[in-house]
């Protein structure tokens, strides 16, 4: 994407400084406020070396200081790297190694697993929030960004269970705004509720949106039903994006009718279960699915609200920034290809990978959908052997390299199964020796990995299913689990 981009944040402070920026626990923060605030930050950071091409790495949950961090870096025109907080030690200090992080900050909450996760890496123990309360102090800004230049890397995880740091631009992030208003409408005071993590992408672009279009954050440190619940009734919430797990959950302890001033209920993540999808329109939730990935930005497709009740199921059509078409014949399902100015240049440092994932200038997603003749989006599967459970990406991969560790374990397959409240939860096929026990392996696992990747079910079998060539046949393992007891 050609073009250079201003310091969002500031220019909104200078043309809209008493406008509300920020909601938190703690109340109001205008943009004014929030801006003198990232400049501290910022001068802290410049205090500790950082510049222009850092890159600064990031371990919290979602909190003013996260906020201020994320607007801080882009100030220096270095690069956020947002590490999610679900991780084990060893899980970070791979991605720390790998993006070759400056700094290192961290939640106080989570301080003792970023230390470990440092000393794995080799890397100095992290800050802790709060910065910036040594005062200001002179620095120099980043001043005009080229479109092109990143403003994140975000890591996701890829078939073969090694994660991949996805570079994020300027560019991008603005595309995907642009899009994303041109679909759901901005309003003057409009307040969108960020629940969604801020190491996620759906969560991260809440809050840059929030600045390119001078409207409100209501921030929550993590999803809570009641408190988000009560958010979108007592705090002017026009906005909020989820996930079909916590769309359940908040009709589940609330089952009034929808707030009058709620316009949008984001859902993502996955597809939504139709019935979930009937239970919310028949409260007058207006939710509409969205089809995204990390690697676009946030969202690809997004169902208009006019559409919700009429093309119920659908992620709607490609947002005006996004080209979107099926790799089969009209019709038929096929893998999802996307291409425009939200598509990542690439995975940092590995251009094999790239390579294979962007090919003459569109995306290969993996993901399964098909256009009807109107041009919606139908998202069938994501991604052949990607679970998502609760919004979360596990990558099967991954938890059998883990499962293989363990001494009493010789083959095991891993699978998603369907779940009414998770999307999909996490299960695992094992030829183990004898003895085996279940229990033990998942109190093991989770030690090493995080706990959404532990499997719910773990069944000892036989032998797994092959192919001709030595391949496990994971359609098998998936039908052998349903079918056991």
């Amino acid at each position: 994407m050609n073009g250079t981009m201003v310091d969002w944040l500031a220019h909104r402070a200078d043309a809209l400084p008493s406008a509300v920026a920020l909601i938190d626990d703690a109340g109001e923060h205008t943009y004014a406020e929030l801006d003198s605030r990232v400049d501290r930050v910022a001068s802290a950071l410049w205090r500790r070396g950082i510049r222009r091409g850092d890159r600064v790495a990031m371990l919290a949950w979602n909190a003013p200081d996260v906020v201020e961090l994320i607007h801080a870096v882009a100030r220096l025109g270095a690069t956020l790297v947002p590490l999610n907080a679900r991780l084990r030690a060893g899980e970070l200090a791979f991605q720390l190694r790998d993006a070759d992080v400056a700094v290192f900050i961290a939640d106080a909450a989570l301080a003792q697993t970023a230390g470990e996760a440092a000393a794995e890496a080799g890397l100095p123990g992290p800050l802790v929030f709060p910065l910036g309360e040594e005062g200001l102090a002179g620095f120099e800004r980043a001043g005009v960004r080229d479109a092109d230049d990143p403003l994140c890397i975000m890591y996701t995880s890829g078939t073969t269970g090694l994660p991949k740091g996805v570079v994020l631009t300027y560019g991008n992030f603005f595309a995907s705004a642009a899009g994303s208003a041109f679909n759901l409408g901005v309003l003057p005071g409009d307040r969108w509720l960020a629940c969604l993590p801020l190491f996620h992408v759906g969560g991260l672009s809440i809050v840059i949106r929030s600045a390119l279009y001078g409207t409100t954050a209501v921030l929550h440190r993590q999803f809570d039903e009641r408190a988000v619940s009560a958010s979108l009734r007592n705090d002017g919430v026009t906005h909020i994006s989820v996930v079909a797990t916590m769309l359940q959950r908040l009709l589940d302890i609330d089952p009034a009718p929808c707030p009058a001033q709620l316009r949008v209920v984001l859902a993502g993540g996955g597809p939504v279960p139709e019935p979930l999808l009937e239970r919310a329109a028949t409260l007058g939730y207006p939710v509409v699915q969205t089809y995204g990935l990390t690697e676009t930005a946030s969202q690809v497709a997004t169902l208009a609200p006019a559409d919700a009740i009429a093309r119920l199921g659908s992620a709607g059509k490609p947002l005006v920034t996004t080209q979107l078409r099926i790799d089969a014949r009209p019709g038929e399902a096929g893998e999802i290809l996307v291409a425009g100015p939200v598509v990542t240049p690439g995975y940092f440092r590995r251009p094999e990978a790239t390579r294979a994932a962007i090919r003459d200038g569109w995306l290969h997603t993996g993901d399964i959908g098909r256009l009807d003749r109107d041009g919606y989006l139908y998202v069938l599967d994501r991604r052949d052997d990607l679970i998502v459970s609760g919004g979360e990406n596990v990558y099967p991969a991954e938890v059998e390299a883990v499962i293989l560790r363990h001494p009493g374990v010789r083959e095991a397959a891993v699978v998603g199964l369907p779940d009414a409240a998770w999307g999909q939860v996490v299960a695992a096929a094992v030829v183990a020796e004898d003895g085996f026990d279940a229990a033990g392996l998942k109190e093991w696992m989770r030690a090493h990995i995080a706990g959404y990747k532990v499997p719910v079910r773990i069944e000892k079998v036989a032998s797994l299913p092959m192919t001709a060539s030595g391949k496990v046949q994971r359609r098998l393992v998936r039908e052998l689990l349903e079918r056991a007891p």
